[in-house]
């Protein structure tokens, strides 16, 4: 929204009668507990969806009492603390929603922040902690249960890819995609291949559930449509974008692929260029070669962003092939929360988000039994000793996974396959280690338990118990962190030798010893800080200012001060 549309907003905000329920005031002059935050979003997200609203608004720096009056907040001035917040709310909240925006307004009464939020998702209330709010009333608590039922039947009233499409025939379904689900469909239900041949089409697509009471459905024009019929699911785009960017991120080469999506996968594929890596297996000096990437995790990679995709929002599903990543996104939230929560979860999610469509999908072989295609998928890269692919869920209402097709170091992927009493969940914590990327509380806890992980968050690094084992002894060393009386020696050491040095001096001798897990802005601090506790401990004294600043011993050190 511009400026001149949030004013507009706030002023059309103001004016709604006290009993909104979608729409908070709050004072919030200097402070607001983050608890009850997190409860108004849950509470005033189902509401928005109660009220079939596409956002709620939680206003801070305006009464709440008519005539509301702006009053001005220096709640979380800065944009950083704003940005964080967004991420709070997203780690506690069922599907990771969070705000769609927070808008900052100056009005001459004083500051006013708009925080946007999203309606609860179609199926699935909006809990905050794993409780469900809403509002009675002023105040807020416990969902009622009736209105609870009423959005968790929302997905099954209101499944898109199940809803009959008026004029659509068998004649709007391509031949080619048509012989090809037929082939799926073998393959997937060999107890069925000898009465295949026997079915018309239409019988054929009744018994793979593409089609509902003999009409032709947004789901079997989405997979099996003639391109010339997508006019029929507008405003909904059915097309698939591959896009070919180089290491400077720009576009080299792009494709689109429209209807039938049972055949826009095998197209992708062709278009990836999956080249051809060595890997060196244990005990023998032959190398054998592989692909960059398993076709099979591509293509379900792929078929789970046709599955999931939230197609009323208008939106393609991108694929975008760099050097050594691809890179899938598709718009939806991701409705079972996390990848951990999934993968552990014995059972497929409750919700999804176009049911019928992922039924079909698995009825024509196009995605695995449904809920355990990214188990799988995660499987076939630990097996391949390939990076695990990764579910970066921090933007609202959009999934984009990376796959990466560079190896890792072989000795260290081969100790995790090793070590039987590690399970999926463990590698795909040590992965993320590997990867720099930040750990949960639970999982940092368990890896350090088993001594698998050394260092503090976010710097962790492979522990010596499996450094040793693989051979990164060298790297150990380098990265874990000394202690500060090592640094010490080391500083008197070189000003017993060079008897004075500038800072800069200092700063290059000291960065080639402190860990590399350290990022250089952390190096660099850890040298102030060395530094300025020798001096205030009497070790060390500086004479001038500035660049031209001189350190040297200030008395002769004994060796325990080494």
């Amino acid at each position: 929204m511009t400026d001149a549309e949030l004013h507009h907003q706030l002023t059309v905000l103001l004016a709604l009668p006290a009993e909104t329920e979608w729409v908070e005031f709050k004072e919030a002059k200097t402070s607001f507990d983050s608890e009850k935050l997190g409860e108004y979003f849950s509470a005033l997200s189902n509401e928005a969806n109660l009220k079939v609203q596409t956002s709620a608004w939680l206003i801070f720096g305006v009464t709440d009492k008519l005539p509301r009056q702006i009053i001005g907040t220096s709640y979380r001035s800065s944009h950083p603390s704003l940005d964080a917040l967004k991420k709070q709310i997203a780690d506690q909240t069922s599907s990771r929603l969070t705000f769609e925006e927070i808008h900052g307004l100056t009005r001459p009464e004083g500051r006013v922040l708009m925080f946007q939020i999203p309606a609860a998702l179609r199926g699935m209330p909006t809990a905050w902690k794993g409780h469900v709010f809403g509002r009675d009333g002023e105040s807020i608590g416990a969902l009622n249960p009736r209105e609870r039922e009423v959005i968790r039947h929302q997905s099954a009233c209101e499944d898109w890819s199940a809803q009959p499409v008026s004029g659509a025939t068998l004649a709007d379904l391509n031949p080619q995609a048509l012989t090809f689900a037929r082939e799926q469909y073998r393959q997937k239900h060999p107890a069925q291949a000898g009465e295949i041949a026997g079915w018309d089409d239409a019988t054929f697509l009744n018994k793979a559930k593409v089609i509902s009471g003999g009409r032709i459905t947004r789901t079997a024009l989405l997979l099996l449509g003639r391109e010339e019929s997508a006019y029929f699911l507008s405003p909904a785009q059915a097309q698939v974008t591959w896009v070919l960017r180089d290491e400077k991120n720009i576009e080299k080469d792009y494709r689109h692929f429209g209807l039938p999506l049972i055949l826009a996968g095998d197209q992708v594929l062709a278009k990836i260029r999956n080249l051809t890596v060595r890997q060196l297996p244990s005990g023998t000096l032959f190398p054998h070669e592989v692909t960059q990437y398993d076709p099979w995790v591509i293509r379900e990679t792929l078929h789970n962003c046709s599955a999931h995709q939230d197609y009323p929002l208008g939106g393609r599903i991108n694929a975008v092939e760099r050097a050594d990543t691809l890179l899938f996104t598709n718009l939806g939230s991701f409705i079972p929360g996390t990848v951990e929560l999934m993968i552990q979860s014995d059972a497929p999610p409750d919700v999804y988000r176009n049911p019928f469509l992922a039924q079909a999908m698995v009825n024509l072989n196009m995605i695995d039994t449904i809920g355990s295609g990214i188990k799988r998928m995660f499987t076939r890269q630990w097996e391949r000793s390939f990076p695990l692919p990764d579910y970066e869920l921090g933007e609202p209402g959009k999934v984009v996974v990376r796959l990466t097709g560079q190896v890792l170091d072989e000795n260290y992927t081969r100790l995790l396959l090793g070590q039987t009493e590690l399970e999926l969940t463990d590698v795909i914590a040590l992965d993320k280690v590997q990867k720099k990327r930040a750990l949960d509380a639970v999982s940092f806890k368990r890896l350090k338990q088993r001594n698998l992980i050394e260092g503090r968050r976010p710097n962790l690094f492979v522990s010596a118990k499996i450094a040793e084992a693989t051979g990164e002894k060298a790297a150990y060393i380098r990265n874990r962190a000394l202690d500060k009386p090592h640094y010490k020696a080391l500083v008197i050491s070189f000003l017993e030798k060079f008897k004075q040095a500038k800072r800069e001096e200092l700063d290059e001798f000291l960065r080639a010893k402190i860990s590399d897990a350290l990022t250089p802005e952390q190096k660099n601090h850890r040298i102030r800080n060395l530094l300025q506790e020798m001096r205030r401990h009497g070790t060390l004294a500086c004479h001038g200012r500035g660049l031209g600043t001189l350190w040297q011993l200030a008395k002769p050190t004994l060796k325990s001060e080494r």
